[in-house]
């Protein structure tokens, strides 16, 4: 991206690195605070008879001069205010300290060798190390080497059965397109080409033969906007060029879909298939792959559930589904015979939802209890074996395990226990310790409280309040409230060194199970969707009030914060309640919702939303709602701080820009509107520690000095 130096008033007077500005100096900066001017271009749309305005339509074009030129402008205020808080280099000196640990994910045998990935402590990115079997350690893959300033990341590693071969995604700048690369696993050296261009995919080996992986046609605009929607299955044979690819699934008149998945059954008998329309609900067919041109086996024909495969043994196929079981169920059934008439339950429904996870001869159920882990260990025939004995209240992970092993891992972590790795005896079921990290955190310092409040309808919604003990109560403590609410995605109680940080500072952490996550099931997630979304907002907005109410904090002392559709929720509930917060900090959120779907693959989304395109009532629904559009001049808006990347494909950052131009246009009091913009970094994944680190201290210490603190609250 080039760039534009443009004048922009009394903020030049402040240098961005200035360690320890004047407090006097920047309050007079602060009160003068002058937003570049965002040129307005009259564009209006007639949504079924309805005129829309939408006047910063330009800004969508992340390839013109004027967008760029706009964005050094906005990030040209944006430093000069972040860096002109007194506290700012203190919180990030703290967020360093308590992130410089030696961090571990749990390890996996691939051929006579174990890999594992770690971090020294503040490495930007993961390393993957191997381990053969007479215990000598090396760096097998170190993306800390891809590229100087860390923004290009491993995206994912797929090995062969035996181990000899492995194929890595790489992203660069946070971009959601990866390349592919073949290495000779002994050598390290490169076996053939890169291949370019997968989207939404691994690479997944067949033998030692080759490998599927999906992509799109490559938009003949911007790579990082344009909309992708048919996506395609291909097989690469090693030692061909990516032009002999054949296409294996998708792209035909027949069948199309936005999303398409594929992969290679643990026997390597079976590619299995799954198309989407959205991002809820899929078809899934198998292919033998004993058997050259062997037709498509059709499991499931519509995308009434979300069904996958879970194994196969043999001639019997094992499957996780949703389909007339809202929270999950275990199923089974002849592979000659796989559509539903024929499904058998194995583990039935419960009142729970269920992920369950193959490891060894074994099913694991994870079971999500109020959005807290239980685990039971189960046979293939279905027997209930043992309850996992978890080591506290809080979020567990059961590892994969192939057929031969004998033991496995599971990570455990709540909101103040850092991820630590346990062993789990596949036999016994007993556990024992692996790793814990050495980091200077004591949880027996901080406590949460789950509670259940209740919505705007007489809904009880749960939440989850974490804070170090003997924080006041008393609505003095300023806080941070959490929430996503889509796509069926639980948030369950995870550790997190910037809400660490923040509660060693003072402040209280809370995390809304809101509806349209998945905590409760398909039933919980559909209540956030469509016609329902002001559900969603209605949660978010009841948890704040409760957070109030019972003096958790205070209105002038509550922050906000959500990212992506959880953008979109702090983007629709503060301008439905400016009253309610003092700060508000959306990251890479959906802000347009009339024309979301008109980007990358954003019509997926449409299970969630709906489109504009839809109806007159529909498009009349996210109209009301809309961020972008609801942005109402007079009205004074909390202090602001918008988030997005300048490389973000999957949420394009048109919708930030559109939505902090309206609020810097129309806000009616002091209260700042800011917009940061990470450059050379996407929709999150693979952000080097480095930027999240001063990500940790631009938020936090914009939210403190806008609650009033001249200092850190914690100190005297």
């Amino acid at each position: 991206m080039r760039h534009f130096f443009i004048p922009i008033g009394c903020l030049l007077a402040l240098s961005a690195c200035q360690d320890n500005p004047k407090k006097e100096e920047a309050q007079e900066a602060w009160e003068k605070l002058s937003y570049p001017q965002t040129q307005q271009k009259v564009v209006e749309d007639d949504y079924f008879g309805i005129k829309v305005s939408d006047p910063y339509r330009w800004l969508e074009d992340d390839q013109s001069p004027e967008t760029e030129s706009w964005v050094k402008a906005q990030n040209e205020v944006t430093f000069g205010y972040l860096h002109s808080i007194p506290y700012r280099n203190q919180i990030k000196a703290q967020a360093e300290k308590l992130w410089n640990h030696e961090q571990l994910t749990a390890p996996f045998d691939i051929g006579e060798d174990t890999y594992y990935y770690k971090n020294n402590g503040l490495q930007d990115q993961d390393v993957l190390y191997r381990k053969n079997k007479e215990g000598k350690e090396e760096v097998f893959l170190d993306p800390n080497t891809f590229a100087s300033d860390g923004t290009t990341s491993l995206a994912g590693v797929n090995f062969t059965k035996d181990g000899s071969m492995v194929c890595y995604l790489i992203s660069e700048g946070g971009s959601d397109w990866r390349k592919a690369i073949v290495l000779d696993t002994k050598t390290k050296e490169q076996i053939g080409d890169t291949i370019v261009n997968i989207k939404y995919s691994g690479g997944f080996w067949y033998k030692n033969e080759g490998f599927y992986y999906c992509s799109y046609d490559k938009p003949k605009g911007s790579e990082l906007s344009e909309k992708t929607d048919q996506n395609k299955l291909y097989y690469h044979k090693i030692g061909t060029r990516q032009s002999e690819d054949k296409l294996i699934f998708g792209g035909t008149p027949e069948e199309k879909n936005r999303y398409v998945g594929g992969y290679v059954s643990n026997d390597e008998n079976y590619l299995i298939i799954r198309g989407e329309e959205t991002t809820s609900g899929g078809k899934l067919w198998l292919k033998d792959l004993r058997k050259p041109n062997s037709p498509l086996i059709t499991v499931l024909n519509d995308y009434s559930s979300d069904t996958f495969v879970l194994s196969i043994k043999g001639d019997k196929l094992y499957l996780q589904t949703n389909l007339n079981a809202p929270n999950g169920k275990v199923v089974v059934t002849d592979i000659k015979n796989p559509t539903p008439e024929h499904w058998k339950d194995l583990i039935p429904e419960t009142e729970n939802v269920l992920t369950p996870v193959v490891a060894g001869n074994y099913i694991f159920a994870q079971y999500m209890i109020d959005a807290i882990s239980e685990i039971k260990q189960y046979d293939f025939e279905g027997k209930f074996l043992r309850e996992i004995k978890l080591p506290s209240i809080g979020t567990a992970s059961v590892e994969s395990a192939e057929e031969k092993d004998t033991e496995t891992y599971f990570t455990f972590e709540n909101y103040y226990t850092p991820l630590s790795i346990y062993k789990l005896d596949l036999e016994t079921g007993k556990t024992e310790l692996y790793w814990a990290p050495k980091i200077d955190f004591n949880p027996n310092d901080f406590e949460s409280k789950q509670v259940f409040y209740t919505s705007k309808d007489g809904t009880k919604v749960p939440m989850i309040i974490t804070y170090k003990k003997g924080t006041p109560l008393d609505g003095t403590a300023p806080a941070t409230l959490y929430g996503y609410g889509g796509f069926n995605i639980s948030y369950t109680p995870w550790f997190s060194i910037p809400y660490a940080v923040w509660m060693n500072n003072g402040g209280v952490f809370a995390v809304a199970n809101i509806r349209g996550g998945g905590e409760y099931g398909t039933k919980w997630h559909d209540a956030g969707t469509k016609f329902q979304k002001q559900n969603v907002f209605d949660d978010f907005i009841a948890a704040a009030e409760y957070l109030v109410d019972n003096h958790y904090t205070s209105k002038e002392k509550l922050a906000i914060k959500g990212g992506s559709n959880g953008g979109l929720l702090i983007g629709a509930v503060m301008t439905q309640r400016p009253d309610l917060m003092r700060v508000a900090l959306p990251y890479v959120g959906v802000m347009d919702m009339l024309r979301y779907h008109k980007f990358t693959s954003g019509a997926g989304w449409a299970y969630d939303y709906g489109t504009s395109d839809d109806s007159k009532e529909m498009f009349e629904y996210l109209y009301k709602y809309s961020p972008v559009h609801n942005v109402k001049k007079g009205t004074c808006y909390p202090a602001t701080l918008v988030f997005t990347g300048d490389h973000d494909d999957r949420v394009v950052p048109a919708h930030s820009f559109k939505f902090a131009a309206q609020l810097q246009s129309k806000q009616a009091c002091k209260n700042p509107i800011l917009i940061r913009i990470e450059t050379n970094a996407g929709h999150g994944a693979g952000t080097p520690v480095s930027k999240i680190i001063d990500q940790i201290a631009d938020w936090q210490s914009f939210s403190l000095w806008n609650m009033g603190y001249k200092k850190l609250p914690n100190e005297k």
